[in-house]
């Protein structure tokens, strides 16, 4: 066999395989959000120098690299004047904000309730914040509105499409 014709047949075949194969696709999957674990029967405590500062229950939860998400939520907050309960059907806690959604019921110590459906409340500052309707009570005074924003540090509430009913005190 003459050399010429060996290289010949190299360089088709090298040819051929350049042409004619195609290199595989490699997929790459990737995996944003992936538990860490999952715990039935959820507690958690959140301590500080004075004390209990938070507490949080749950049916389930699951914790995430940056936060958890709970199954029938009950998270109290007594870091403030003030204690706050919340619960709801689901909730997310994270960077000290607690995202809740679902027959969200808010209740202050002096009495404040509110239940809305979607509320977000942020530890940090004390404020609540309910984009829906909602009602709001303490003893028989009533409120029902849209949009809530309450500041539980300053015993402020703004809202709008207001409807109140207000009893007043006798002297």
């Amino acid at each position: 066999m003459n050399m010429n014709y060996f290289f010949l047949f190299i360089s088709l075949s090298l040819l051929m395989i350049l042409f004619v194969f195609k290199p595989v696709e490699i997929k790459e999957n990737f995996f944003g959000d992936i538990e860490l674990f999952s715990i039935s029967s959820f507690t958690m405590y959140e301590f500080d120098p004075h004390g209990l500062i938070t507490l949080m229950n749950g049916s389930k939860a699951i914790k995430y690299s940056d936060r958890y998400s709970v199954d029938d939520i009950d998270y109290t907050d007594s870091s403030k004047e003030y204690v706050s309960n919340m619960k709801s059907k689901r909730g997310i806690y994270k960077d000290d904000i607690v995202y809740l959604d679902g027959n969200i019921v808010y209740t202050r110590e002096d009495g404040l309730t509110f239940k809305t459906q979607k509320a977000i409340y942020n530890k940090k500052t004390s404020i609540a914040i309910a984009d829906g309707d909602y009602l709001l009570y303490r003893d028989a005074n009533r409120v029902i509105g849209e949009g809530l924003h309450y500041n539980s540090a300053l015993e402020r509430v703004t809202s709008k499409n207001v409807t109140a009913k207000y009893q007043l005190k006798e002297r």
